[in-house]
């Protein structure tokens, strides 16, 4: 599942958008505004941005470039405008695509598709909609984000990117708390237990991927 913003001041144009994207498995969220957008940022975590230039107080080209201040997820402008002049001003402002209104639904899903192929960032690892971003320092499912210790984010992450292999506790508190740590093995089952929970309340099926290997330690199970 992929979190997309929408902003378009036309909820016409906003329902389209989602009419055509949901059945292609995005989450789709709505602003009307540059404001509300910017909200939406501020709060939640989105994969990609289709943002209408023609918006009344914020244009479309000024709201490109502040989201550019803080963040680099990727923009597609859609927009009636298709002159050459306003397509070159949208990329240099940091969109990454432009299409033009109307337009093809498959056309815009392939773009939105090939997009996401190019910037996916470094160090993310997603399992049925439960991402893990180390740069960002955050795990999340669906719009929700999973507020996890340091210790169990890199707990989570480190068997996240070493699927199917089994890990002591005793790995583990090297891993985490340094090889000289007087640190327990219980310590360790109480950072998973409280980890489990934590995931298990935002609504992901946790139990079917992090297993208990009895008297040894754990793993994320992952089917071929």
């Amino acid at each position: 599942m992929k979190n997309v913003l929408l902003i378009d001041d036309e909820q016409r144009m906003l329902d389209l958008l989602a009419l055509y994207l949901k059945p292609h498995k995005y989450i789709c969220t709505k602003a009307q505004d540059a404001t509300k957008a910017l909200e939406h940022l501020e709060k939640e975590n989105f994969d990609i941005i289709l943002l209408d230039i023609m918006m009344p107080e914020i244009d479309g080209w000024e709201l490109c470039q502040s989201i550019r201040k803080f963040s680099d997820i990727p923009i597609i402008m859609i927009t009636a405008r298709d002159q050459q002049e306003d397509i070159v001003r949208g990329l240099r402002l940091g969109a990454d695509d432009y299409v033009t209104k109307p337009f093809n639904a498959q056309e815009l899903l392939a773009r939105i598709e090939a997009l996401l192929r190019r910037t996916v960032p470094k160090n993310v690892i997603e399992v049925d909609g439960l991402r893990w971003e180390e740069e960002r320092f955050e795990l999340s499912y669906g719009n929700q984000v999973i507020k996890l210790t340091p210790k169990e984010f890199f707990m989570i992450g480190h068997l996240m990117k070493h699927p199917n292999k089994v890990f002591t506790r005793e790995q583990f508190i090297e891993l985490i708390w340094g090889y000289h740590s007087d640190t327990e093995g219980r310590t360790v089952d109480s950072h998973v237990r409280n980890m489990r929970e934590k995931i298990r309340q935002a609504g992901f099926s946790i139990d079917d991927y992090l297993q208990t290997v009895w008297g040894v330690g754990y793993k994320w199970v992952v089917q071929d």
